[in-house]
Formats: structure tokens, C-alpha cells, sequence
């Protein structure tokens, strides 16, 4: 990476991260707020009168779940507002007539959506010490797996935006698509507790491998072997990050 490049990349990270701080009472309390919620009704109320798991309490089973929830949704929203709105005000032309190379843009909005799902995370991580105390494992696949998944929606989230025609588009992959996988990926439920059917169905849902290979980081075990959810989030990452470099190139969903 030139001097140059370096320079292109952090004035987009920093516009990014100052974005999301400036507006914090949409960015950072929302989410904060829900999660909380999850956990007084979805833990305390319905978790109370289900039996542990694994020999883990309710509560604290669904504790990476709502994490990683927290994690991906934020990442995943924070770039595909971002960059829908810089193409729905027309200011991403200013970076598509510098000398920019597309895979700095890419990464740029990335990691500006990485940031927010990290940050958002780590604040439900802390809620959740006030309902349980769950015990950490492995902090490597709690950290690999946070950034991986949050970079895989945020690939994903560039997609929607450079293909999306307007605010109705952008919304339908979040109510439609995203919501369903989310609660559809284990977050609430062991998938072994699942009829065998669904239990093969689950394995077509991306989020099933990131929920699992970060519960894995907290309690050492999975419903998925970690090490298959580290290789799928990986291709995933790889065929994600092509898919938009091949659109930036041509100049899919930019160049009207």
C-alpha cells in the first residue's frame, strides 16, 4: 500500500467512524436499547422456564447469540446506509473521480461498518453482564470471528447498496432477508434441538456458522465444528469481497 493509498483509505475510515459517532443516538443507543430488551424478556422471562443447555443457563446461552445479532445487524446497516446515501446525495462521485483504486474504497466503507459492529458488540457484551456472567474460553474465536462476521456484512451491505434504486430496496434485504437468517441461526435455540429436517436446513444459513464459532469462543462448544466456521466465514470474506470488486470495476450501481 503506497502513501497515497494509506491517505485515501483513512480519510474514508475516519469519515466513517465520525459519522457514526456524530449521530450516536441512531447509530449506538438503538441497538443498545433492543438488545437490552432481548434480554429481559427473551432471558428472564422466557429464559427462566427453559432448562439449561449443555449445562449452561438460558440466560447465558443466548448471551453470543445476541452479541454476534447486535454485531452483524450494525455492521451490516452501517454501510449499506452510508453508502446508499452518499449515491442517493451524489458525493460519492468526489471519490469516484480521484485516483482512488476500488479495493480501498471497498475497504474503507468495510472497516467503518466494522467499526460500528465491533463497538455496538462489545456495549451489548457489557449489558449482558448485568443478567449473567458468562465465562470466555477461547478469546481468539471471539475476536476472529467478530471481525470476520461483521466483514462479511459489511461486503454483503455494499452489495445492497450498489444495487439498490432506492430506501424501499435497501430495506427489503434487512426485513426480508437478513431478519429471517437471524432468527433462523441459532441466536435463541441450540439447532440440535431442531427436528432433523430443519437441522439440515440450518446448515444453508450462514449465520448458524458465526453465532456457533462465537459461542465457541465463550462456553468451548459448538453445534458446528468452529473449525468449519472459520473456513466457511473465509470463503464467504473471499467470494464477497471479488463479487464487489468486480461490480466497483465495472461500475455497477454508480455509474448512471
Amino acid at each position: 500500500m503506497t502513501r497515497d493509498h494509506y491517505i485515501a483509505l483513512k480519510t474514508i475510515v475516519r469519515k466513517e467512524t465520525s459519522r457514526i459517532m456524530r449521530i450516536w443516538s441512531q447509530t449506538l443507543l438503538p441497538p443498545l436499547i433492543t438488545q437490552t430488551l432481548y434480554f429481559v424478556i427473551f432471558g428472564k422471562f422466557i429464559g427462566s422456564q427453559v432448562k439449561a443447555i449443555n449445562g449452561i443457563s438460558y440466560m447465558e446461552f443466548i448471551v453470543p447469540g445476541l452479541v454476534m445479532m447486535a454485531v452483524i445487524s450494525n455492521a451490516y446497516g452501517n454501510v449499506v446506509a452510508s453508502f446508499y446515501g452518499a449515491k442517493f446525495q451524489r458525493n460519492i462521485e468526489e471519490i469516484l473521480v480521484s485516483p482512488t483504486p476500488e479495493w480501498i474504497m471497498i475497504a474503507g466503507y468495510v472497516l467503518g461498518g466494522v467499526v460500528r459492529g465491533v463497538v455496538v458488540g462489545i456495549m451489548v457484551f457489557l449489558v449482558s453482564l448485568f443478567f449473567a456472567h458468562p465465562v470466555i474460553t477461547h478469546w481468539w474465536a471471539i475476536i476472529v470471528f467478530t471481525l470476520l462476521s461483521s466483514v462479511v456484512f459489511s461486503l454483503a451491505a455494499l452489495i445492497n447498496g450498489l444495487f439498490a434504486r432506492n430506501f424501499d430496496e435497501v430495506a427489503f434485504f434487512q426485513n426480508f432477508i437478513l431478519t429471517p437468517f437471524i432468527y433462523l441461526g441459532g441466536v435463541f435455540y441450540s439447532i440440535h434441538n431442531l427436528p432433523p429436517l430443519w437441522q439440515k436446513a440450518s446448515l444453508y444459513n450462514p449465520l448458524v456458522y458465526m453465532v456457533n464459532g462465537f459461542r465457541y469462543g465463550f462456553f468451548g462448544f459448538s453445534d458446528v465444528n468452529p473449525g468449519l466456521c472459520l473456513v466457511i466465514l473465509v470463503i464467504l470474506t473471499i467470494i464477497l469481497g471479488a463479487i464487489n470488486l468486480v461490480l466497483f470495476k465495472k461500475g455497477i450501481g454508480l455509474k448512471n
